[in-house]
């Protein structure tokens, strides 16, 4: 039986580091503030938002809100992240992406706007420079491949000279977790959807993350004993059974096949999403002391 690596044992000592960091803050005067940014209110959205109000009311983090209606044109998105960045009050932002169709030629643009140092999700192109450049004064790196290099540190699970690979290229997760592995030494393979014999691949790593987004496709035939599997990605299942019913999210990983065998797995729920929005108070209390 694999461990299994929760994320509520590490978002539980998060929020304890950072209730002391925002407490000693607050008494030089400084109240640590995020900006959450939400141009329409996609379920998605409104459900991570209200998660990170009430993760930041209890780490002592400020939040402001500004929303803006789903038919907001580029104009009065750019005039909001001028806002924000003039606000010397706001020490980070979440801006809510994809933006609405009509926006989408401009979302680079629109990204690229906000102020590198109150980037808290790896929004602009500095920020991503940053995190493949192993800076720490560009921005911060997103706050999902964040939050699995969070889980590997709290279970001392070291990478210096394992063979990791990461399923998925994407820049919010699959290409800054390959670097911030390669920054804890490990030697990195990234498998794709064009990748040839993935599972032979992944068969001969020591520390797996699976962020395909694929239910189902990580099975028994990717893994061996000995392995750290961080299922990053979270998929609806209709066929889970619940204490709710049938139908519920999972990850990447055919967690009945994966977990016998491998010597460590994140579950989904309970695992890497739980602790993304730690993170991201994390980063926003660092960007609150470097001010």
């Amino acid at each position: 039986m694999a461990k299994l690596l929760l994320g509520k044992e590490v978002t539980d000592a998060l929020n304890a580091n950072l209730q002391t960091r925002t407490a000693a803050l607050r008494e030089k005067g400084i109240v640590p503030t995020l900006a959450i940014v939400r141009v329409g209110a996609d379920p998605s959205d409104l459900s991570y938002e209200k998660g990170a109000t009430k993760r930041a009311e209890l780490v002592g983090v400020e939040v402001k809100k500004f929303e803006l209606p789903a038919d907001a044109s580029k104009a009065d998105v750019l005039a909001v992240i001028d806002q924000v960045n003039a606000d010397d009050s706001i020490h980070g932002v979440l801006m809510f992406r994809p933006l609405p169709k009509h926006l989408k030629a401009d979302q680079n643009e629109i990204c690229n706007r906000l102020d590198p140092r109150k980037d808290m999700d790896c929004m602009t192109h500095l920020s991503n420079a940053g995190v493949f450049e192993g800076l720490n004064n560009l921005g911060y790196a997103p706050c999902t491949p964040a939050a699995c290099m969070e889980i590997l540190d709290y279970y001392g699970i070291d990478c210096k000279g394992k063979n990791a690979v990461v399923i998925g290229r994407s820049l919010v997760v699959g290409k800054p977790a390959a670097m911030m592995l390669m920054g804890k030494n490990a030697t990195v393979t990234v498998c794709h959807t064009k990748t040839v014999n993935t599972a032979e691949i992944c068969r001969n790593a020591d520390i797996i993350v699976s962020a395909a987004g694929v239910l189902g496709s990580l099975t028994k035939d990717f893994v061996r004993p000995g392995q750290v599997v961080i299922d990053v990605s979270m998929n609806w299942d209709p066929n889970k059974v619940t204490s709710k019913g049938v139908g519920g999210m999972s990850g990447d990983a055919v967690f009945d096949e994966v977990e016998p065998i491998v010597d460590a797995i994140t579950p989904v729920p309970g695992g890497v999403g739980s602790v993304t929005t730690s993170v991201l108070m994390k980063h926003v209390v660092e960007a609150a002391e470097k001010r």
